[in-house]
């Protein structure tokens, strides 16, 4: 699809949608609960399809085109897109793989540099299906929990390093940049301390960066494969989340200019598993996408202000702090009188579904996170519910 040239005129064309209309869609987020219900949780944004996807994809069912994936356009969009975004030039043909999704690539890139029953070090609270997909890859979670800050806790990652590698296995850190739940963006300086402790310990890296795009608020994305001492490491990206395409999967798998034998050993047939929809898809964003992410950027800033500011006057138990990453806010509830699970207790209460803090490992009890990518409307009606169910 790389002929599509979109209409400019419409290529801006950011909205969140309406209420009677994200009731018609039959995706997790809307289908879960009943109608009586406000989703919250899972992470879909509430927005129309930006018009530059919509197009790529229109002109594809047009021509019949739904076969399988070829040629190198998806990174050549990605490397575009680095180079325009943040000054890489990181992003190259001989150091990318296509893969299903972010996770499936995850694992992927922890089945070369880990045997089964080696260890995996993730900074805890986060994103579940760090735990579920590492350990049915049949390695085992160490926990480097995050610090009171939110941020990479280096004393707690070094001692997690220590107990991953003490059997003489090999051993790998799943890293999420930006963070998910919390929305921390991590500094250059804290992953070149990553990759020196790294280096130190014979850990690999594999870092899920499928929220780079989404950074605002003054923060800077830095790549990881960008800092210096990360020439072992891999990275996956994918357009899926800055422009709601998780009903399109595709991905990208990273190499560090050390790590390139290792990826070309990724077997053929996890690149055979690509949709050739989300390849056009997210080629499509990321070639033609751009201004159509910067007013999703400026209307999550604004959301992310008001919620702020909701929270505030009507949920004062409630802790709250805004990250510059994600769509996605971490609650603490824990003073709140809710329990271990106040996702439960909100929604009983106030019919409005948050996601339960339980899955995201050691923190997440007492927490809930709650999803920033509706419109203002919503949010105010979210934070009114859970105010009645306090």
């Amino acid at each position: 699809m790389d002929e599509v040239s979109p209409d400019r005129s419409r290529s801006e064309g950011f909205r969140w949608e309406r209420l009677e209309l994200l009731r018609r869609r039959t995706s997790k987020k809307w289908r879960t609960h009943p109608s009586d219900v406000l989703p919250v949780w899972v992470a879909e944004m509430d927005c129309a399809l930006a018009p530059p996807v919509a197009q790529a994809l229109a002109q594809a069912v047009a021509l019949g085109d739904t076969g399988y994936p070829a040629g190198a356009g998806y990174v050549e969009a990605l490397a575009g897109f680095a180079r325009a975004r943040w000054g890489w030039e990181g992003v190259t043909a001989e150091r990318a793989v296509r893969v299903p999704d972010v996770m499936r690539g995850a694992v992927e890139m922890l089945r070369l540099v880990t045997d089964p029953g080696d260890q995996v070090v993730v900074n805890c609270p986060v994103y579940p299906p760090f735990y579920h997909f590492v350990r049915s890859s049949g390695r085992a979670v160490v926990e480097a929990p995050l610090g009171a800050d939110g941020r990479i806790d280096l004393a707690e990652l070094k001692e997690a390093f220590r107990r991953a590698t003490a059997d003489g296995g090999r051993a790998a850190y799943l890293l999420c940049n930006p963070h998910n739940p919390t929305g921390t963006v991590h500094r250059r300086d804290e992953l070149e301390a990553v990759a020196s402790l790294a280096e130190a310990f014979g850990v690999r890296v594999v870092v899920d960066e499928i929220h780079a795009p989404l950074v605002s608020g003054g923060a800077e994305f830095v790549p990881y494969l960008s800092v210096r001492g990360a020439e072992s490491g891999f990275s996956l990206m994918s357009a899926s989340k800055a422009w709601n395409l998780a009903g399109l999967p595709a991905a990208l798998a990273l190499a560090g200019e050390a790590a390139a034998a290792d990826l070309a050993r990724v077997p053929s047939e996890v690149a055979d598993g690509v949709s050739h929809f989300g390849v056009i898809a997210h080629t499509a964003a990321l070639r033609h996408g751009a201004a159509w992410l910067d007013g999703l950027l400026v209307a999550l800033a604004e959301n992310r202000a008001l919620f702020d500011g909701l929270v505030a006057e009507h949920l004062p138990s409630v802790r709250y702090r805004p990250g510059a990453g994600t769509y996605l806010a971490w609650l603490d509830f824990r003073d709140a009188g809710l329990g271990a699970d106040p996702a439960a207790v909100l929604l009983d209460r106030g019919r409005v579904a948050l996601t339960g803090g339980l899955p995201f490992g050691t923190g997440g009890a007492g927490h809930a996170r709650f999803n920033l990518a509706t419109s203002p409307e919503l949010i105010t009606e979210a934070v009114r519910r859970m105010a009645t169910a306090l």
